[in-house]
């Protein structure tokens, strides 16, 4: 049984973290959702998504498809109910199609709108449905992948410099630590093989580091929070999720956000996670052109891929920034920063898609596993001109 992960209309609520992958593809917890049930189900995927996305993210049909909605984590009560599913069942949730078992035949038609025999299920675990979702559930997310991925397994033995407080500590062989400080009182503490926590670093559960990833001398972090792969991380960092090959390299806070791949943050960045009013926090929404409540008192900065910042950099409270923008100057941007967006608090020009493409080139280059291929440029490409009207009026 093929599973795909697919996309249905509201991705356009999850932008601009989807500008760039499907919803499946969104990390959450230690896993992408998609890792998620490919452990679960001990099965590879491959992808329903959007046109421009499928050079990069294929899909994979066979005589038995198992559909499953890209934005839907699993627990076992849902796997429990997917189990049961037979050719040509479905599984809805509030009228949302939550998976869908499929021949070759009627793979190939898929369609998330289409009306299928469906049971339905009465609650569902975790629904990424906004950005804001990933950092307010990581934490739920972040326990569930620790046990996963650690039952039935002994951790590596650390180094006795360090200090660990409580039980649930797991580290992969290849993880390296020296005098730091790890309390699992308040969560877990996952450490992937290939990782570095340098010295005199204080890390409070629950928290995971992916493969390859660094945390830098003196740094300070709380949960629930989620590193990497492939990223450096210093200063100060609250209840967020920086994803791969994005760096925040310095001193700044860090808090209630989430921070796509290929992002680098300069110097002393910081963004605010609380209003000064203590009022709800409102964030750029896509699929309306408006401002949306989230119903949240703290919530910070929302950067989607491929997007960068100078050094002393101020986020206010609320700040969504947009695939490819690359922002400076002095003073708060605007809390919507459009994508292949190029200034900061003075006024905007647009990111010429040239020289955009140019930097991102030298960005890969510094990863030799990683090629900016004719799939990689198509899709920044495609976003380029899906997000014009974003930057209408501009140079």
């Amino acid at each position: 049984m093929a599973i795909i992960l697919f996309d249905d209309n509201a991705y356009q609520n999850l932008l601009p973290l989807v500008f760039t992958r499907p919803v499946g593809n969104l990390r959450i917890g230690i896993l992408t959702i998609a890792e998620k049930w490919a452990k679960h189900l001990n099965q590879d995927y491959s992808w329903h998504t959007r046109r421009y996305l499928q050079g990069k993210f294929p899909i994979n049909i066979t005589d038995d498809n198992l559909f499953i909605n890209g934005a839907v984590c699993p627990d076992e009560n849902l796997l429990e109910a997917i189990d049961k599913l037979r050719l040509g069942q479905a599984l809805n949730y509030q009228d949302q199609l939550i998976a869908a078992r499929l021949d070759a035949t009627d793979a190939a038609s898929f369609d998330p709108a289409t009306k299928y025999l469906a049971a339905s299920v009465s609650s569902l675990p975790v629904i990424v449905r906004h950005p804001e979702y990933i950092f307010r559930y990581n934490d739920i997310e972040l326990r569930k992948d620790f046990n996963l991925l650690t039952k039935g397994r002994e951790s590596a033995v650390m180094s006795s410099t360090n200090t660990i407080i409580g039980t649930d500590f797991f580290a992969e062989e290849g993880a390296q630590a020296e005098c730091c400080s790890f309390s699992t009182i308040n969560g877990p503490i996952y450490l992937a093989a290939n990782t570095e926590i340098w010295e005199g670093t204080n890390i409070r559960g629950a928290f995971a580091i992916n493969e390859h990833s660094q945390v830098k001398m003196g740094t300070k972090i709380y949960g629930a929070t989620t590193i990497g792969p492939y990223c450096r991380v210093g200063g100060e960092v609250n209840n967020a999720v920086i994803w791969g090959y994005s760096n925040k390299g310095h001193e700044g806070y860090l808090g209630n956000a989430v921070v796509g791949e290929w992002c680098n943050l300069g110097a002393d960045t910081n963004n605010s996670n609380l209003k000064n009013n203590y009022a709800e926090v409102r964030l750029w929404d896509y699929a309306t052109g408006h401002y949306r409540k989230t119903g949240l008192q703290f919530c910070g900065l929302i950067m989607g891929d491929h997007a960068k910042c100078s050094i002393n950099t101020m986020f206010n409270t609320g700040t969504v920034v947009g695939v490819g923008a690359n922002v400076f100057d002095a003073g708060f941007p605007p809390n919507h920063v459009p994508d292949f967006s190029w200034g900061g608090a003075g006024g905007f020009e647009e990111y010429r898609l040239n020289k955009a493409l140019e930097t991102t080139a030298k960005v890969f280059a510094r990863r030799e596993h990683r090629n900016f291929d004719e799939n990689e440029q198509a899709i920044l490409k495609e976003v380029f001109e899906l997000t014009k009207e974003y930057r209408e009026g501009w140079g």
